[in-house]
């Protein structure tokens, strides 16, 4: 099943609507980091809100993703994880380390600005 992706500005959006098989999040991957790279976005929303359950696999590939999306200048953010899913990613020792994480994707799309905006007046 392919993950829709949007460009928003300079973002790109992947909301992923149903549990991804691993050729899936494979195929995921590969694409944001095609488009990243070819739209030169800076940054990458991944919208995880209809998953209600996340595997290691994906888990790690996610957090791959996010890693190889800043090597070439997009930061990532994940949005939507939804309690139950963070609940048993604690439990099962999953982590998202060094992935910047939202509640919505209006948090997450205001993150984004707030790191890659440059201040128009020279101040922070």
């Amino acid at each position: 099943m392919a993950v829709p992706i949007l460009k928003q500005g300079d973002y790109l959006i992947a909301s992923i609507q149903a549990a991804l098989s691993d050729s899936d999040v494979l195929r995921l991957r590969d694409d944001l980091l095609d488009r990243a790279g070819s739209l030169r976005s800076k940054g990458i929303i991944v919208d995880v809100t209809a998953l209600d359950v996340m595997d290691s696999f994906a888990a790690r590939s996610l957090r791959g993703i996010a890693h190889m999306a800043n090597l070439r200048g997009a930061r990532t953010v994940m949005v939507g994880i939804q309690p139950e899913v963070a609940f048993a990613m604690v439990q099962l020792g999953l982590n998202l380390e060094g992935v910047h994480t939202a509640l919505d994707l209006e948090e997450g799309l205001r993150f984004l600005d707030g790191l890659t905006k440059e201040p128009r007046d020279g101040r922070e």
